[in-house]
């Protein structure tokens, strides 16, 4: 089966292209650094001839609210009309678990507009919201450690293997589109700064990590905002599990 995944340089679009060629399906990638452009569509039409399903694994740059809604509000738009002009039967997204109940997050916003986009298009299609990555916390505490010392939301999450997130994708690409997909998430909860720390720690760094609502992820994703819903497909590898591997 001939098969585009969209960010097909990125953390989880690389690993799914791995997946599916393992699989022997012919993967397209798509990707700025490899001639496709999304915001322009330069290179779509040739990239998706003969290509039956797509998985879009792409993610916007830092910024605010209105030029993150309008960076993957572009890239999708286009995408989706290039998929229409293809004959593409089936366009799978990866969104992220808890969306709607955040107003505040840019990133967030600009992944509603996504799901609206693929939900009113002209593609058939799987929006598949999965929980945060393993590798998330370490991620966070990057974006503010300075001098040994970072500041971290102790947001509640189920956390999943970016592997298995590649699984996941590749598997539903190569079936019929299901709508609204299943929560998919880690087999269980864990505290972001826990997390952190422990991820530090497997590393052998040392950085002292501050609790706080004051950064990027505020008070409304406190809770259980970021969980699963019921019913969700829960991926095998725990957290301890991916962490061993990647320490070791």
């Amino acid at each position: 089966m001939r098969i585009a995944v969209a960010g097909a340089t990125g953390n989880i679009g690389a690993r799914t292209v791995a997946v599916l060629e393992g699989r022997g399906h012919e993967v397209v990638r798509i990707s700025r650094s490899l001639g496709v452009d999304l915001l322009t569509g330069a290179g779509l039409d040739d990239a998706l001839a003969g290509v039956e399903a797509v998985v879009d694994a792409t993610n916007a740059p830092a910024g605010d609210r209105d030029g993150t809604v309008t960076y993957l509000g572009t890239a999708t738009a286009n995408l989706l009309a290039a998929e229409a002009r293809a004959g593409v039967r089936h366009h799978v997204l990866l969104s992220i678990v808890g969306i709607d109940g955040v107003e505040g997050n840019a990133h967030y916003a600009g992944k509603r507009e996504q799901e609206r986009l693929i939900a009113e298009g002209p593609v058939p299609w799987t929006i598949v919201p999965a929980t945060q990555f393993h590798d998330f916390a370490e991620m966070v505490a990057s974006w503010t450690e300075q001098d040994g010392v970072a500041s971290i939301a102790p947001l509640l999450v189920q956390p999943i293997a970016p592997d298995d997130v590649a699984d996941v994708l590749a598997e539903l690409a190569a079936g019929e589109p299901h709508g609204r997909y299943a929560d998919v998430a880690g087999p269980e909860p864990q505290d972001l700064v826990d997390m952190a720390r422990r991820t530090h720690q497997a590393r052998g760094r040392t950085v002292k990590l501050v609790p706080t609502w004051s950064g990027v992820f505020g008070t409304q994703m406190a809770g259980d905002v970021l969980l699963p819903g019921e019913n969700a497909r829960l991926a095998p590898t725990t957290f301890d599990e991916w962490l061993a591997k990647e320490a070791g």
